[in-house]
Order: structure tokens, then sequence, then C-alpha cells
């Protein structure tokens, strides 16, 4: 029996259990310095309790009906669930924007974006017969592993870029790209690096499937493969970029004391792969097919437009709360400026409407939204997301840094900031509070940080726009033109 098979949970789990399962010996290094425990290195964690706070909440009665589902007895998270009519993706939907609703987006990175590619896999297993029968078994059983288990997941899909020219030819480096440099009887044995991997110390298990540009050549056959890897597995290291959670209150840092989502370059030094959670192997043009044709694309960008929905509605909050904090809401040009953030959100709102009206069963027998809407959002929102934030920008102006801390509330300075920081509307408590939380979203680290992970989300914006524009149904459009001319 497979390792696998034989490890298959209860389903849902626990917070406390989550963070337990992170005390391991995983080789995590941030600041110069290994870092002993995930769970209470004062840059990491926050944003893990943060976590377990949220999975803690698949067993409150408030939340547990939209975002877990019962099979065979036991609960697991309605992200796991293989969606078989238009109200399964619905109700999808509905569990990936309730995740999203608690940090508003700014915890990206929840475990049902990763749930939503392995669920799709998993449906699409006979994709993966191609490359070897077993390959397709693997998955289901993988899929049965991590949803039994309630594992989270991050991802790596990019190799590190050595030679700029090479890598846009198709080819990887062999210097610095993670490959296969042994095949055993037991499995593989892969080194190199892979990048960026969004809550990567916070993770369970990592998904390391291929990125979907490398050409179909023998000499790019040792950089072709998709499979999983425990985070503490032996010879995975990780390291850090600094973080954004520097010990301030909540009150100071509303966003970055908590929703910390650490990114981090993984580092693969002759890690062993066992067979049993290989997926694809030496086979580069059906990598390269894989997140579309498993549909694993669209069910990730369904995740994702109801996490931008939830983020644009809070932009648009935050900018009507500052409007009103002085009055400048009775401002017919601030109404203008705000509706401008409103129609952003109602967009992506028609996205994920549209999309999930229009719901289609597969080649598989799976239920998938539609995939246009989706794909449209993806392509628009980094273009919309840094505009909001220049609208927080424009707005807030000098407000933005006329933030006092909490420690000068109650301080030799408390009555002049009682005095000189209220508005209208607003007491300086509130005041300092609201424009705080402003300046997380749009001035610090934490806030530029979220700006850049939004315009790169799912690639360079021209490479996804140009991948838009070839899956268009442009042969309709040129028809009507073609009818004007010849009519």
């Amino acid at each position: 029996m497979s390792s696998l098979k034989a490890e298959l949970g209860s389903g849902i789990r626990r917070g406390k259990d989550y963070l337990e399962g992170l005390q391991d010996d995983r080789d995590v290094w941030m600041h110069g310095e290994k870092v002993a425990d995930v769970t209470k290195h004062p840059g990491l964690c926050r944003g893990a309790h943060t976590l377990a706070e949220f999975m803690d909440r698949q067993f409150d009665d408030k939340y547990k009906d939209t975002i877990t589902y019962q099979e065979d007895g036991k609960t697991y998270a309605t992200s796991y669930l293989i969606p078989k009519s238009k109200e399964d993706v619905v109700k999808r939907g509905e569990s990936f924007y309730e995740w999203a609703s608690w940090s508003n987006g700014m915890f990206g990175r929840t475990p049902d974006y990763k749930n939503a590619s392995v669920m799709a896999f998993a449906s699409g297993a006979d994709f993966l017969k191609e490359g070897r029968p077993e390959f397709a078994e693997n998955m289901r059983n993988y899929y049965e592993y991590v949803r039994s288990n309630d594992k989270v997941l991050t991802h790596t899909l990019i190799n590190p870029t050595f030679n700029f020219a090479q890598a846009k030819e198709g080819k990887y480096s062999d210097k610095v790209a993670l490959q296969i440099v042994k095949e055993t009887d037991s499995g593989i044995v892969v080194s190199g690096a892979r990048l960026l991997a969004t809550l990567g110390p916070h993770a369970d298990e990592i998904e390391v499937f291929p990125s979907t540009l490398l050409k179909g050549s023998e000499e790019n056959m040792p950089f072709a493969f998709a499979f999983t890897t425990p985070t503490n597995a032996k010879g995975v290291r990780m390291i850090c970029r600094d973080s954004y959670d520097h010990g301030k209150s909540t009150f100071d840092a509303p966003l970055s004391s908590r929703f910390e989502e650490m990114d981090a370059v993984v580092i693969f030094d002759n890690v062993h792969v066992p067979w049993e959670r290989v997926f694809m192997y030496r086979e580069p043009l059906l990598c390269n097919r894989a997140f579309a044709e498993t549909n694993a694309v669209i069910h990730m960008m369904h995740q994702v437009v109801c996490g931008k929905l939830a983020k644009a509605e809070f932009i648009v909050g935050l900018l009507c709360a500052m409007a009103k904090a002085s009055g400048k809401d009775k401002d017919m040009g601030v109404k203008g400026m705000i509706a401008e953030a409103m129609w952003m959100a109602e967009t992506v709102r028609a996205f994920r409407f549209q999309a999930e009206s229009l719901s289609v069963e597969d080649q598989f027998g799976t239920y998938m939204p539609q995939r246009r809407p989706l794909d449209t959002s993806r392509n628009m929102f980094p273009k919309m997301y840094p505009r909001l934030i220049e609208l927080v920008h424009l707005l807030g102006s000098s407000s933005l840094m006329a933030t006092p801390s909490e420690a000068d509330l109650s301080n030799d300075l408390a009555d002049d900031v009682a005095k000189y920081f209220q508005t209208v509307n607003l007491e300086s408590k509130d005041r300092i509070a609201l424009f705080r939380l402003a300046h997380d979203v749009a001035v610090s680290g934490f806030g530029n940080r979220q700006v850049l992970y939004e315009r790169f989300f799912f690639g360079p914006q021209n490479v996804m726009a140009s991948i838009y524009y070839d899956l268009y149904n442009k042969d309709d459009m040129i028809a009507k033109v073609d009818e004007l001319l010849n009519r």
C-alpha cells in the first residue's frame, strides 16, 4: 500500500493541529539566520496564527455550510469539491469569496488557491496517463491525501533566470534551474532552485509543477516534471525575503501585523521524490498543456476572481470612509474619483457572476466556470489594482503621513493628539486608525508588496495579454466586418 493511502485523515483540520504541524525540522532562513520555529519567529508567527484562525472557522456554524462539504461521512474544505453541477461551481465561488473576505483579499494565498489546482488535476487525471498510466492514479491518491488531511500547499513554478536570452527561447540553465539529476527505482532526485513560493514557510506541502513556456526538446527533458514534496523534506531549503511584520500593534499596522504571507525562494539540494509523488516526467510538451487541458487554470482563476472582488470592495470601502471622515464625500470631484473604484469592483463582480452563470461540463464530466470572463478579469486586475492604490494616494494625500502611533494616544502628547487630529466626523483616535490602515494599504512595504504581487500574479502582463489574444474567438468578430464590407 502506498504511504499516501496509508496516511488518509478525517477531513478538515483545526488551527492548533496546523500550527503543531509547522513545528518540524523545515529548513527556513530569514535575515541571515535559520528559523528555529516559524510559529514563534517574530517575522512569521502572526501570519501563521492568522491562517490557523481561518482554519478554525471551518468548524464554526456561521461559516461551515459555505466553506465545507460532506462526503462519505467526512467533512472537507469546499475548495476540494469536484463540481458536478452549476450549483457546485457557485458553492465553490461562495467559499472562495468567504475565505478572501476574512482578510479583505490581503492574505492572498489562502489554502483554497492550491486546493483548486489539486482538485482540477485529480478530476482531469486521465490527461496524465499520456505520460505514464500510473501518474493518473498518483494524482488521485495525492488529492485524497491532501483533502483528508486538510494540508496547506504552496507552489513553485518559475526557474531563476540566469540568461535572459536563453530563457526567452524557452530554455533553462543547468546552473540554477531545478532539474532531474538522478532516477532510481524508488523515485527521482532533483536539484536547483525555484521561485517564488508565497506562503512557503507556512505550508505543509510544495507543489512543484511546470511553467507553461518549456520548449519540447531533448535538452529540456531534465527540466520537465511535476511532483510534490513535504516542506520539511531532506534537502529542501527556503530563503525568505524581509518580513513586513515589524512587530507593531494591530492599531499601528492593521494589515501587516495580521496578514504577512511570506515569499521564499526554494532550494532543492538532491531532494528525493518518491514515484508516488510524481505526476509528469520528461515530457516538456505534456507539461506545457497540463494546466489548460486539465482546466486547472480555470478553477484557479475562479478562486482568484473571488479574492480580487473582496479586495476591490475593501478599497472602495476604505476610500468612502476616508472621504466621509472630513466631509469630502459631498464634493463632486471626490465622488467621481471614488466612483472609478466602484466601477472596478462592479466589473470584477460581473466577471465572477458571468463565469459562474455560464458554467459548463468539461471533457472529464466536471463542471467549470466560463473561462473568458475569468481570463478577462485576470488580465485587467493587474492594471486595476495599481490604480486603486493611486486613488488612495490622491484622496489621502498628507493624511497618509499625519499618523501618530498608538503610543501617542496615551503619552504626554495625548491632549495635543486628541485636539489636532480630529476631523468633522471622526475623533482623533478613529481618524488616526483609519489613516494608518490606509497607510498600510498604500504606502507601507506590505502595501507595496501587494501592488507588485497583483502586477505579476499570473505572469508578465504582455505575455498574459498575448495568450488572451490567441485564445479569443476572433473569427466571429472578423466575420461581422467582412459581412458589412461584402453587403
